[in-house]
C-alpha cells in the first residue's frame, strides 16, 4: 500500500526540490501541496469528515509554513487528528530545535538541505508509526473523527452590539442540545460574562497562559461548571493581566478545548488583541455581530478590512449576524452584506431589549424566557451554524443570496445614508 505524504510549504521553490524528491521515494504517493497553514487543516478536516482512511499518513511541514508558525501548525495537527504523522522540514537541526518539535507532537525532523536517504529514513517510519496508530484505533473500536470540536468566534463591530450575550445563548443551545459545550471569553480586559450569568470564579484563562501541556486534568481545574452545564473559561478580573495571554497562548489553549468539547464558543469582544486574532484565525466560524445603524455597519467594514489586511480572516470568510434588527429600519441585512462584503447569516436577532433588562441587570441571561423572540432567534442561529445535535451547518458564504427576512432593501434608504455606511 503506498504511502501518501502531503507536503505543506509556502516557499515555491521549497516546494519543487521537497515534491521531486517525495516522489523518488518507493511506494510513496505524494499529493498536492498546500501553501499555508489555513489550507493544510481545512484539507485535513475535509478528509477527516470522509473516513479516517482518507488521511495521509505522513504530513511534511516545511519551517516557512505561515501564517501560523510551523511548531504551532504540527501541534494543532497532532492535537485535531492523532493518526497523522507529522515531519518537520528546517535548517535549523540543533537539539533544541529537536526537542521543541516532539514537545510540539513531530514525529521527526529532517534538515536543510535535503538528503534523499534522511528524508527516506524518516518518512517511512513516521509511516509505520501512523498505520500501527491507525490499526489499534480501529482494534479498539474507538470512534475517530480526527477533526476535533467546532470553534465559532463571537466578535463585536463595536462595543454594545451584543456579542457577549449572542455567545452565551449560542453555548447554552449547543449544551442544551446534547453536546459538551465550553464557552471561553477572550475579551480579556473587559469580558462580561461572569457578570452576565452572576458567577464567582477564583481561576481563570491567565491560568493556563504558562502551561505548555493543557493536560485534562489542568483544563478542569481552569474551567467553572456552570450550572446548565456549559464549562466556562473566564477572562480575568483583573484586565491589566490580560496581557499574559499572547496569541502562542491564545492558539494553545483553543486547541486544548477543541480536543476536549464538542463546541468551542469563544466571545473575542470588540477590541483586537493578539490572543483575540490566534482564536479567529483558527476558527471554523467567525461572526461579527453588528446592529443596523451607520456607526455600528462602518465598524463591521472597517473591522472585515482589518481582518483581511493582518490576514487574519478573509471577508468572505466572516458570517454578519445582524442584532436589533427591525423590518422598519432603513439599514436591512441584505445591504450590509453588499456594504462588508461578507456572508450574512440567515437569522437575524429582533430588538426587543424589554425581554432582556430584567435578566440581564439579575445577571440570569441563562433564565430567559424561552417565549422570548431574541433567545428563540439566538437558538435558531445556533441551529443554523450546526451547533445543536441533529442539525448541519448552513454556514456558506452567500454573496449573491438574501437574508430571510431582510426584506431587500428599502426604497427610503436615503442616497446620504448609504454614503455615511461606506465611509
Amino acid at each position: 500500500m503506498p504511502t501518501r505524504i502531503l507536503p505543506a510549504v509556502g516557499d515555491a521553490d521549497a516546494v519543487r526540490s521537497l515534491t521531486t524528491l517525495l516522489s523518488q521515494l518507493p511506494d510513496a504517493e505524494p499529493v498536492a501541496p498546500v501553501t499555508d497553514s489555513t489550507q493544510l487543516v481545512d484539507t485535513l478536516a475535509r478528509l477527516a469528515a470522509e473516513s479516517i482512511d482518507e488521511l495521509p499518513e505522513v504530513v511534511v511541514v516545511h519551517e516557512r509554513i505561515g501564517p501560523v508558525p510551523a511548531l504551532e501548525l504540527i501541534r494543532d495537527v497532532a492535537l485535531r487528528f492523532p493518526a497523522v504523522g507529522v515531519i518537520l522540514v528546517t535548517s535549523d537541526a540543533s537539539p533544541g530545535l529537536f526537542q521543541a518539535a516532539m514537545d510540539y507532537g513531530a514525529r521527526g525532523l529532517v534538515a536543510l538541505p535535503l538528503s534523499y536517504e534522511e528524508l527516506a529514513s524518516r518518512v517511512n517510519a513516521v509511516a509505520q508509526w501512523s498505520i500501527g496508530v491507525r490499526r489499534h484505533l480501529g482494534a479498539g473500536g474507538d470512534v475517530f473523527s480526527g477533526v476535533g470540536g467546532t470553534v465559532v468566534t463571537v466578535s463585536g463591530a463595536k462595543g454594545g452590539v451584543g456579542a457577549t450575550l449572542a455567545a452565551i445563548q449560542l453555548a447554552l443551545a449547543a449544551q442544551a442540545s446534547g453536546r459538551s459545550t465550553a464557552l471561553l471569553d477572550m475579551d480579556l480586559q473587559t469580558g462580561d460574562i461572569a457578570s452576565y450569568l452572576d458567577i464567582q470564579f477564583r481561576r481563570s484563562v491567565v491560568d493556563l497562559a504558562a502551561i505548555n501541556d493543557i493536560t485534562p486534568r489542568v483544563l478542569a481545574d481552569a474551567v467553572f461548571r456552570h450550572d446548565t452545564g456549559v464549562a466556562l473559561l473566564l477572562a480575568p478580573g483583573d484586565g491589566e493581566r490580560g496581557e499574559e495571554v499572547t496569541d502562542r497562548a491564545a492558539r494553545h489553549i483553543v486547541s486544548a478545548l477543541r480536543s476536549r468539547y464538542e463546541v468551542v464558543v469563544i466571545d473575542c469582544g470588540s477590541q483586537l488583541s493578539g490572543a483575540s486574532a490566534a482564536a479567529v484565525e483558527m476558527a471554523d466560524t467567525a461572526l461579527l455581530v453588528t446592529t443596523p445603524d451607520v456607526v455600528a455597519v462602518r465598524g463591521a467594514k472597517r473591522t472585515v478590512r482589518m481582518w483581511d489586511r493582518l490576514q487574519i480572516r478573509k471577508a468572505e470568510e466572516t458570517m454578519i449576524v445582524v442584532n436589533r434588527h427591525t423590518r422598519s429600519a432603513e439599514i436591512q441585512p441584505a445591504l450590509i452584506q453588499r456594504i462588508t462584503g461578507t456572508a450574512i447569516a440567515a437569522t437575524a436577532v429582533p430588538a426587543n431589549f424589554k425581554e432582556l433588562q430584567g435578566p440581564v441587570d439579575a445577571g440570569r441571561v441563562h433564565e430567559l424566557d424561552p417565549k422570548s423572540t431574541v433567545k428563540q432567534a439566538l437558538w435558531a442561529l445556533a441551529g443554523e451554524l450546526g451547533l445543536v445535535k441533529g442539525t448541519e451547518s448552513a454556514v456558506q458564504p452567500r454573496r449573491n443570496g438574501r437574508a430571510r427576512g431582510s426584506g431587500g432593501d428599502r426604497a427610503a434608504l436615503t442616497f446620504r445614508r448609504r454614503k455615511e455606511i461606506g465611509r
